[in-house]
């Protein structure tokens, strides 16, 4: 994958450049000092990845993702950990790297990366695939508070209108966001959508009648064009 790195600062450039490196999936094709330079460059040539630092004078990383119409995917860099509720918000960021950054909190990122890369190839992951943060859970923005939530505990994924319900095993909760983003996070080889409006967490099934399955104390609609898929994923004596 071509990446480029966008900085200010040399040294955090050359920090990250480093690290970037020792992984042979990556490679460097140009640094920039300023979001403008890097805007341009976007322009002519396509990238798969931008390793972008938010604090930047003039342009910030925020004003560069909003400015650019199809942004590839964006590994920020900041030295505040404040912004990482707006980070939340765009589909394009994988992931939230405050500095100073170590190798091992990079290689997670790099995991993460080559999962979201993985998922949108249609390649269908094991668990031994998928990286462990994400595996293991992920983050909500409920009230400015970022809440995380075990992903093994989810039980039931739900639409309801421009909001989704998240149940777990002891809450419930209510954000606004589409059931779209939410299933990107969740471990194929767990979660399955039955339905157009439920995720379900396969492995929390109690039982399976006609057309829907129990979840706790919950009935859940099966699609027709989810049954085969369902029951393919159950180990059927």
């Amino acid at each position: 994958m071509n990446c480029i790195i966008i900085d200010d600062e040399m040294m955090a450039r050359a920090v990250i450049a480093q690290m970037i490196s020792l992984h042979t999936k990556l490679t460097v094709v140009e640094e920039f000092s300023n979001a403008v330079e890097a805007i341009k460059y976007l322009n002519t040539n396509d990238v798969d990845v931008v390793f972008l630092d938010i604090h930047m004078p003039d342009f910030t990383g925020f004003d560069f993702i909003n400015t650019i119409k199809n942004p590839p995917k964006i590994v920020l860099i900041t030295s505040d950990k404040n912004y990482a509720i707006n980070a939340f918000e765009y589909d394009c960021i994988v992931d939230y790297l405050v500095k100073p950054i170590t190798e091992d909190r990079f290689e997670r990122a790099m995991q993460k990366l080559n999962w979201r890369v993985e998922t949108k190839k249609g390649n269908s992951l094991n668990n031994d695939k998928l990286p462990a943060s994400t595996t293991n859970e992920f983050y909500i923005n409920i009230n400015n508070r970022l809440i995380k939530i075990d992903i093994p505990s989810v039980t039931i994924v739900k639409a309801q209108g421009d909001y989704i319900v998240i149940k777990t095993d002891i809450n419930t909760y209510t954000v606004h966001t589409t059931l779209k983003k939410i299933e990107d996070k969740l471990p194929v080889n767990l979660f399955l959508k039955v339905h157009r409006s439920y995720i379900i967490n396969t492995q929390k099934i109690i039982d399976i009648e006609d057309n829907s399955v129990l979840i706790g104390k919950d009935v859940i609609p099966v699609s027709r064009g989810k049954r085969k898929e369902l029951f393919d994923r159950l180990n059927l004596l």
